[in-house]
């Protein structure tokens, strides 16, 4: 081999995904639907419609997880500053209300 190769490919294998076969149950709907995307070269096989399938689950819930945790943090931050009672948050909506229609002249 020339040298570097080798170096070249352990460095592309070691960054390759590992497979591992399942065995799983669709149902006919499921199944018509993931033949039909590779049918229509959107896929090259069932397989890969599966697989782009559970890349979009974890997605959603890594980003479920942290709008999650963006939302506690910003809980917590307010629950740790001055509160504010409703008279007062009304009368500060008001007085912003009317500047702003005084600005516009509504």
């Amino acid at each position: 081999m020339l040298p570097g190769i080798t170096t070249l490919l352990s460095a592309l294998w070691e960054n390759m995904p590992m497979t591992v076969k399942s065995s799983i149950s669709l149902t006919n709907e499921q199944d018509s639907f993931a033949r039909t995307l590779v049918e229509a070269g959107r896929f090259p096989s069932v397989s890969a419609v599966l697989q782009q399938g559970v890349d979009l689950l974890r997605r959603q819930i890594e980003d479920e997880a942290l709008e999650r945790a963006a939302l506690a943090e910003v809980m917590r931050q307010r629950r740790s500053g001055d509160f504010v009672s409703r008279s007062e948050m009304d009368s500060r909506l008001t007085r912003m209300l009317d500047k702003k229609r005084r600005t516009h002249g509504v």
